[in-house]
């Protein structure tokens, strides 16, 4: 029987050593995540909100800066090369609080073509001043963003009148 003894305190001297205390320990937490999961109901997830209506119309300057995201309807539109998007899809970069959120209901053509992300204080920025490449990076993002979101209408210059959309008229993000 002395056999027995010492078998029984070798295996409770290998299972309380510190090492197995802490395995067994890790094996039990993960059995327990396990089983926790496997019984939890599942909550369904809140639908998604309904789809805002399409809006098609030119704006000034001063219109566009409306749609920073922060109005009722949380819309966040933003103009490249004259031609203005809605963006509202991507509100998490483009929305407050987001990494682009200073082109919100601005003109952000000067920002994306030199890769500054700073607000302008220009009522319109006509952008003539830029460079060849500049140019040519505004109008990369401007190909970018008609693939990606609506397009609302045009930017309106000073004196421009804006055109007016017939509530069927569809619009080819290829043209413009």
């Amino acid at each position: 029987m002395a056999s027995t003894e010492g078998a029984t305190s070798s295996f409770w001297d290998e299972l309380t050593s510190p090492v197995n205390l802490v395995l067994i320990a890790i094996i039990v937490y993960l059995l327990y995540k396990i089983l926790r999961s496997h019984f939890e109901t599942v909550t369904p997830a809140a639908p998604p909100p309904p789809p805002m209506p399409k809006l098609r119309k030119d704006l000034t300057v001063a219109e566009l800066k409306k749609y920073d995201g922060t109005g009722p309807d949380g819309r966040v539109l933003l103009a490249v090369n004259g031609v203005i998007f809605d963006v509202t899809r991507g509100k998490r970069f483009y929305g407050p609080g987001g990494p682009y959120s200073a082109f919100a209901g601005r003109d952000a053509t000067r920002g994306l073509a030199t890769g500054q992300v700073a607000a302008g204080d220009k009522e319109y920025d006509d952008v003539s001043d830029l460079t060849a490449d500049e140019i040519a990076s505004a109008k990369e993002w401007e190909e970018q963003f008609r693939e990606k979101y609506d397009i609302v209408g045009r930017l309106l210059k000073p004196g421009e009148t804006p055109k007016i959309y017939s509530d069927d008229e569809t619009e080819d993000k290829k043209s413009q």
